[in-house]
């Protein structure tokens, strides 16, 4: 089986459609036998999801995701593990173990901006567990729709 993880500096790269780099994990009887690092030379979301299929990767790990990128992965049968955050080579062995936490909300949909733009822009759209009323969130991220 192969896994790869959205790769910057040792840990997932949070935002797919810009990642340049994948860490690609060769795996036997639940072990990484081989690990390399594949440049993407800058290749847009769709690319990105073609060139996992022609690596014949089965399992991504990443940060933020868009719908569109999602959509490809899944097309291209790629199993995703997306809004994980940390070291990649830990992510790969959690996800070997069956421990990987990945939250499936963690999207990058830049076109529907309520969401994002109310939670702080994060790619992780974390929740802040506090409502809007016409004040600041004083997060100093907030941005008023017009």
């Amino acid at each position: 089986m192969r896994i790869a993880a959205t790769y910057q500096n040792g840990d997932i790269f949070q935002h797919f459609g810009h990642t340049e780099r994948f860490k690609v994990y060769d795996v036997e009887d639940g072990e990484v036998k081989l690990a390399t690092v594949v440049n993407t030379n800058g290749s847009g979301h769709g690319a990105l999801a073609d060139i996992l299929k022609k690596l014949e990767v089965k399992k991504l790990i990443c940060g933020g995701i868009g719908d569109g990128a999602r959509r490809a992965l899944q097309e291209a049968g790629i199993e995703l593990y997306a809004g994980v955050s940390g070291d990649a080579d830990e992510a790969v062995r959690a996800l070997l173990d069956g421990t990987l936490e990945a939250r499936d909300a963690a999207t990058c949909d830049h076109s529907g901006h309520e969401h994002h733009e109310r939670h702080g822009g994060s790619c992780a759209h974390e929740r802040h567990g506090h409502e809007h009323h016409g004040e600041s969130c004083g997060h100093g991220n907030c941005h008023a729709h017009g």
